[in-house]
């Protein structure tokens, strides 16, 4: 069988893989900045400020000029449209300030989950319409690289083989696009922490939706080297009545991965999924202290797992500003720990949750 044409250049393979590469160095993990205007408006509202473009703004620079503690933590900072295109105080557009700190600038491309026609309730991404274009610019603008998010249920009767079959296929021609332009695409197939499944059930279906999305991304002819992955950790629904320790979930994480994620992927970037800040840090630990061997670099890509404490010390106010990056500071290197196995938990762990249980983790 002949090579897919056109194909990717050596210049534009080595370009790619070096971004991703960059934003998964040791000890490095993305900053998610990227909520939308109507996703920001929550968070601003929960600490009593108006969802205006200046807070907005304010808020986001908080984050981006904190000392310089934070440049070994965060190779890459992911923003939306709105704030690509916004200005710190001192006059520098926002990718510059993420720059001189030594990470990259990445950009939010889709545009949100509608209906998937023929399915009850699930859903696909749009977005596609355009992007070529988009990225091109943005590409321009500064960004490096992107981000799009396919979102998945579990329940009884979903995922469905026609969401996972479709949501795979979206996400490999998005990544196809962005690479054509020069941008590392992060792939993010969101499995939602929703419902009362055990974990292996979420494992179960973190295998299914893995192996559609990379056999797409193959069929696609995306080049794995200059990409990554934005996965959920394998948990439990929140309203499973079990409780599993983070060695288990770790154990359950790590071999969905092995069985499903090509070696040749450079980075694997967990979105936190309704964690709060310390289980994010503490599960994330776990995970790069799993037995198994790991091919890929296993860090974060957190949005509240590296803000909520930040946020909530801010609550609207110039004059919060340190305090906030205090706060910021801390889960960015809490996580830069974790990402390396180093992170130490800030509570003891009780004896009955250390002993993991395997069994159900790992079918015999």
């Amino acid at each position: 069988m002949a090579p897919a044409v056109p194909a990717l250049t050596p210049e534009q393979k080595k370009e790619l893989a070096e971004i991703a590469q960059k934003i998964v160095a040791p000890g490095k993990g993305i900053l998610a900045a990227d909520e939308s205007t109507g996703s920001i408006a929550k968070r601003l509202s929960s600490v009593g400020a108006e969802n205006t473009e200046e807070n907005r703004r304010w808020y986001r620079q908080l984050l981006f000029t904190a000392d310089s503690r934070v440049d070994p933590c965060i190779g890459g900072v992911i923003l939306f449209h709105e704030t690509l295109y916004q200005k710190s105080d001192d006059g520098r557009p926002f990718p510059q300030v993420i720059r001189a700190k030594g990470a990259l600038v990445g950009i939010k491309v889709d545009k949100g989950v509608v209906p998937l026609a023929g399915t009850n309730g699930e859903t696909t991404t749009q977005g596609l319409d355009g992007l070529m274009e988009r990225c091109a610019q943005y590409k321009k603008d500064g960004a490096d690289f992107a981000k799009w998010r396919c979102v998945l249920k579990i329940s009884e009767h979903t995922p469905t083989p026609l969401a996972i079959m479709e949501n795979a296929n979206v996400l490999a021609r998005y990544a196809s696009i962005c690479q054509q332009n020069g941008i590392v695409p992060i792939v993010e197939p969101e499995i939602l922490p929703d419902g009362d499944h055990d974990l292996k059930q979420c494992q179960y279906v973190t295998e299914k939706v893995l192996a559609a999305v990379y056999k797409a991304l193959s069929d696609h002819h995306v080049y794995l080297e200059g990409t990554l992955l934005k996965p959920n950790m394998v948990t439990a629904g929140h309203a499973c009545p079990k409780k599993y320790t983070p060695e288990e979930i770790a154990m359950a994480t790590v071999t969905a991965l092995r069985r499903t994620v090509p070696p040749a992927v450079p980075g694997i970037t967990f979105l936190s999924g309704g964690q709060s800040e310390e289980e994010a840090s503490v599960n994330l630990n776990a995970i790069n202290r799993c037995s198994l061997p790991r091919p890929w670099a296993l860090t974060f890509s957190y949005g509240r797992a590296l803000q909520a404490s930040a946020l909530k010390a801010w609550g609207g106010k110039k004059d919060n500003t340190k305090a906030a990056q205090e706060e910021y500071v801390k889960r960015a290197l809490a996580n830069s720990q974790a990402c390396q196995g180093l992170y130490t938990p800030c509570y003891p762990m009780q004896l009955s949750h250390v002993i993991p249980m395997l069994s159900h983790v790992i079918p015999m």
